[in-house]
């Protein structure tokens, strides 16, 4: 049975993109810790990051740099926060949580967003990483 994160890859369950390559997409988290919260999910099922191939991991990892930066461009947060909890879903999945203090990235602060919240969330992050070069990632038609 497919995961969420799958049904949301493939468009069965609506979700608000600002990243999609051949390996990996990253999508908001409809409930962020802080504005620009977004989930990085590898298109193909691998529960744990220690079960994925290396060459996968690594392009997550670099992907998170990139989405990493741009968070801290469109949010001006001090910092762009990274962890691989797990629990909650059985398909890896790296938050990538903009921060400005310790604070900011306890998922007991978690709470539901709007659509509308998201949206403009996921509409600035686009911007920054298309201000990167990544236009094409951030599904902007440049």
């Amino acid at each position: 049975m497919p995961t969420i994160f799958t049904r949301i890859i493939t468009g069965e369950i609506p979700g608000e993109f600002c990243w999609k390559d051949d390996i990996c997409v990253a999508f908001a988290d409809i409930n962020p810790i802080t504005p620009g919260h977004v989930l990085l999910v590898p298109r193909r099922e691998v529960e744990n990051y220690w079960d994925a191939p290396s060459e996968e991991l690594q392009h997550l990892i670099k992907v998170a740099q990139i989405i990493g930066r741009a968070q801290r461009q469109a949010f001006g947060s001090q910092r762009s926060c990274l962890s691989i909890a797990g629990f909650d879903v059985p398909h890896l999945h790296l938050h990538l949580i903009p921060a400005n203090s310790m604070e900011d990235i306890k998922f007991a602060h978690a709470q539901p967003a709007t659509p509308k919240d998201i949206a403009t969330s996921m509409q600035a992050l686009r911007q920054a990483l298309a201000a990167q070069g990544y236009a094409s990632e951030a599904g902007i038609n440049a």
